[in-house]
Formats: C-alpha cells, sequence, structure tokens
C-alpha cells in the first residue's frame, strides 16, 4: 500500500492487488475462490452494494424475513465445493408448486393434464389439438417466445394454461418481442410437454421419482449470516472484500488496470467483471449499450391468517389478469412468526407503473377475485431491485456477446447473469459459468 498525490485528483491511497473482482455475488465469490485455486495470492472482491450476496437479498420486517425473488438451493450444487461451510448453515425443504389458472382453478406447474386438457370438454380439446396440428403444419417460421411456444403447444393451449400470460409477467414485455434464442435456450421444457405420449404418460402416472438432491432454503437468519462464512473462507486465503464503495473509473495503463473509488484506488494486472455490462462500460470510458435491458423487481412482503386457498409453498400467476407473477410462502420453509405465515409477492415494475402501492392494490384485488387469502392480510415491507434479471429483446443475445467482446478486447473479463447479460436460474449455474469462462481465460 501506498499513497500518491496528483494535482488533478488530489490524493489517493493504492492498494496492489494480483486481480480486481467486480461484484460479490455468485458468480463474483465463485470467482475469487477459482482465482485463488489457481494460485493468484492477492485478490480484490469490491461491491458497490453493502452486502455479500449481490441480489441474493433478504429484508426483515419485526420477527419476519422475507427474500427479494424466490431462492431454492439443492445440497449436490457444484457452489458447496468451493464453500462446504454453507452446507449446515441451509434450511432443507420439501418444496411444492402450483399455479393459478385463468379458469381461476389452483392446480399444477406448469401444465396440468386434467384441468387444461380434459376438464376443457371434448369441443374445446378438439380445437387444443387442431391448434397443435395447425402450428406444426403451417408455423415454420419461428421468431420470438410466442411463435416458439405455438409451434410446441399450439396457440389455444398457450392462451387457455396461461402460460402466455406468465412469460409477459415474468420477462416484462409480450411473448412476441422475447428473441428467439432465449426461448430456444430456457424454454425447451415446452418440447417435454408437446407430445401426446408425453401427455398421456404424466396423467397415468402422475408421480415423479422424487430427486435424489435435497432442496435448501438460506437460514432464517439471512443471507448476510448464509455468506459471511464464504467470505471469511476466502479471506483465509488473502482474498480482501470493499462493499458498498461506489467505483468512479477503471483505466488502463500499459497492462495495468487502476480502479479509483473514493478517496481509493487499487492496482492490479487482471480485472474480473461480474457487475452490469453497461455499468462497467461507463467505468471504462466506453459507450454505454442501452439495448440491453434488465428487469426492475418490487417484492412485496405480506403476513397473513386465515385461509389462503393452496396448500403450495410457490404460486405462479398464470391467470389472465392480476400484475404479480409469483409468490413464496416463507412459512412453509421457516414455521410462522407471532401466529402468523408470511410470503413474498414478486411483481414486474413496469407493470405497474414503478408503484408499490399499485402492485400491493392490484394484487389484493386478483388474489381476492379468486378466493385466496381470505382472512387478515398485512402488508408488511416491500422492496425494489433493478438489474433484477436480462430481458432478452431486440437481438439482446447478439448486442451482450458484442459488449463483452468489446470488454475482453479492452482486458476485462466480463461474465456471469449481470457481467454476461446471461440469464441464470440457480446458483448451480452460476458456479459452473464462472468455473467455466475463468479456466478457459
Amino acid at each position: 500500500m501506498r499513497v500518491d498525490v496528483d494535482s488533478k485528483k488530489g490524493t489517493h491511497v493504492v492498494s496492489d492487488f494480483d486481480v480486481i473482482v467486480l461484484g460479490a455475488g455468485i458468480t463474483g465469490l465463485v470467482s475469487a475462490s477459482v482465482l485463488s485455486e489457481q494460485g493468484y495470492k492477492r485478490i480484490l472482491v469490491i461491491d458497490e452494494y453493502n452486502h455479500i450476496g449481490g441480489n441474493h437479498i433478504d429484508c426483515t420486517f419485526a420477527e419476519y424475513t422475507f427474500d427479494v425473488g424466490s431462492f431454492i438451493f439443492q445440497d449436490d450444487s457444484p457452489l458447496l465445493r468451493h464453500f462446504p461451510e454453507l452446507l449446515p448453515l441451509y434450511v432443507p425443504i420439501n418444496p411444492t408448486f402450483g399455479r393459478l389458472n385463468p379458469q381461476g382453478l389452483v392446480t399444477r406447474y406448469p401444465i396440468s393434464i386434467k384441468d387444461d386438457l380434459l376438464s376443457a370438454g371434448p369441443i374445446e380439446l378438439f380445437r387444443i389439438l387442431t391448434s397443435v396440428a395447425f402450428a406444426r403444419l403451417f408455423r415454420h417460421q419461428l421468431n420470438d417466445a410466442r411463435s416458439f411456444a405455438q409451434f410446441w403447444i399450439g396457440a389455444r393451449l398457450l392462451k387457455r394454461s396461461g402460460l402466455e400470460n406468465y412469460i409477459e409477467r415474468f420477462h416484462g414485455v409480450p411473448a412476441g418481442r422475447i428473441d428467439i434464442s432465449f426461448a430456444e435456450k430456457r424454454m425447451g421444457w415446452i418440447k417435454e410437454y408437446a407430445s401426446l405420449t408425453t401427455y398421456l404418460r404424466k396423467w397415468l402416472k402422475p408421480s415423479v421419482k422424487a430427486p435424489t438432491n435435497q432442496q435448501l432454503a438460506r437460514p432464517r437468519e439471512g443471507f448476510a449470516h448464509l455468506y459471511r462464512a464464504a467470505a471469511q473462507r476466502l479471506e483465509s486465503r488473502g482474498v480482501h472484500f470493499l462493499l458498498g464503495e461506489v467505483m468512479q473509473s477503471l483505466v488502463k495503463e500499459d497492462r495495468t488496470f487502476h480502479l479509483r473509488a473514493g478517496s481509493q484506488r487499487f492496482v492490479a494486472s487482471r480485472v474480473v467483471s461480474t457487475i452490469p455490462i453497461e455499468r462497467v462500460q461507463g467505468l471504462c470510458g466506453m459507450p454505454r449499450d442501452r439495448g440491453l435491458q434488465t428487469v426492475t423487481l418490487i417484492s412485496l412482503f405480506f403476513s397473513f391468517s386465515g385461509k389462503r386457498g393452496f396448500s403450495q409453498s410457490i404460486l405462479f400467476n398464470f391467470s389472465h389478469k392480476g400484475a404479480w407473477k409469483r409468490l413464496t410462502m416463507h412459512s412453509d420453509f421457516y414455521g410462522r412468526s407471532c401466529g402468523r405465515e408470511f410470503f413474498s409477492v414478486e411483481v414486474i415494475a413496469d407493470h405497474v407503473h414503478g408503484s408499490v402501492t399499485a402492485a400491493e392494490q392490484d394484487f389484493r384485488q386478483h388474489t381476492s377475485a379468486n378466493g385466496l387469502f381470505v382472512g387478515d392480510l398485512k402488508l408488511e415491507g416491500s422492496h425494489t431491485l433493478a438489474n433484477a434479471y436480462p430481458i432478452y429483446t431486440d437481438q439482446a443475445d447478439q448486442k451482450a456477446t458484442k459488449a463483452v467482446a468489446a470488454l475482453n478486447a479492452f482486458g476485462v473479463e466480463s461474465f456471469g447473469r449481470q457481467g454476461g447479460f446471461n440469464y441464470q436460474p440457480t446458483a448451480r449455474v452460476s458456479t459452473l459459468e464462472a468455473e467455466s469462462a475463468l479456466r478457459r481465460g
């Protein structure tokens, strides 16, 4: 460590590192672990959040602890190869999944043979099958998520099941605007439901073999309690953390990077970025790619006493109305608090004009109209999260690939959900992709 005096920039404390990792989320933590395994001794992990874990965020109100989103882990996750201390901290759970369909029924997720096909009646069933046949014969131009889904299950079932509604709620834009590359990569499960034999097999043998791994939730104390153990392991191997510090610039001089954050300057020969592409472009003085849109997510936190109207721990909204997309009953995992159930509700901010009040009113009206949460429903708090996950529209994949290539040419290795504009649904995926990216590098 040294002190530099610059007549233009003032006095800076300068710290030298081998590698700087931007972002302390799952990808950043795994990156630090892999780099340490590769022999780097001095590693800095810096994040503008004041906590470790990135968008793995919990919020506590009174006796209730809520998640910003819905997070489920597994005891065979590759994340635990890096941080085995996490395993005993998790809470074992057996989550169940359901969906509220357009007919107002809470039924099987994502498709129900009984409720989506058989109960439709012979005439509607004929229309569904005809729709599938028409799509297979005439819809060969697959340009977006809607045409992809229509090809495999037909426009009729796409509408009746509510899947098209959920696709829009998840992404924040209509299915017709979602790139086909994303649909093919992340919606392949639709093909599984596209054949009659698959339907019949699932209907005749509804019991599914239980997964061999144990499903897990974060500890009731929250993510900070969980990831503190990961940070301690990394710190014991020479990794340093700097949290809650706004980064001003990232300059490259010869083959050395200079990161300025507050009154400090950090120097390293290698930089790994797991933060949003647009953010690191700005730090590097590069043109920002405004075409890479992300979801802003509003989470509503409720406590409840009464008859909730369903038994599943995670419920998706596939109905034609209601802005909310998913709710998670945390009290199913941790037990009730103050004698009350408690849960989180996710709403895309754009669907309610960014208003928490509008999101709450919409949720109350919609669930009441469908006979859910009959009793005392109380809003305990809320949280709004920017850059929750990528929106794949207007050839975002190609734009992200081009932006990442430009950063790589500059010398910054950028990857992950944020750094690679890559939707990663689980910590397992984030871990594997971080390992792969760094081992290639």
